[in-house]
């Protein structure tokens, strides 16, 4: 069986970015990195955001992680090891590490209306390097 769980999408991608919140419960950002049991994943513009995809994890691997989640622009997670972090970087995905736990959905909100008043240098260049 795959890990991955592919859910059909309806939004445009101009301007949007992939990201990836490590959870354990499913409403939160409540895991590190490599004892995560899913990371679930959306599409995010100024306009809205959809869940896309739940990646299962089902080993603590972190070459296998970081290949499940190639494609993702940002991931968050309440904590991650130097090698792990390493790897994501190396990637091309971003990191976001929070030191408490936080809604998926508060995240999502704010992500959005950041997309769509001002976001930081970072995200503006993940937009660029998307429409080039």
């Amino acid at each position: 069986m795959s890990p991955e769980i592919k859910i059909s999408s309806n939004m445009q991608n101009e301007g949007a970015i992939k990201v990836a919140f490590a959870t354990n419960d499913k409403k939160n950002i409540d895991a590190h990195f490599g004892s995560a049991k899913a990371f679930h994943v959306y599409t995010v513009s100024n306009k809205g955001y959809e869940i896309v995809s739940i990646i299962d994890i089902q080993s603590k691997d972190t070459d296998k992680t970081v290949s499940l989640l190639k494609g993702i622009d940002i991931v968050y997670f309440v904590n991650i090891g130097p090698t792990a972090a390493a790897k994501i970087i190396n990637s091309g995905i971003f990191p976001i590490k929070y030191k408490e736990i936080v809604s998926i959905d508060t995240e999502l909100d704010k992500l959005q209306s950041m997309l769509g008043e001002n976001p930081p240098p970072f995200i503006k260049k993940i937009i660029s390097q998307k429409v080039a």
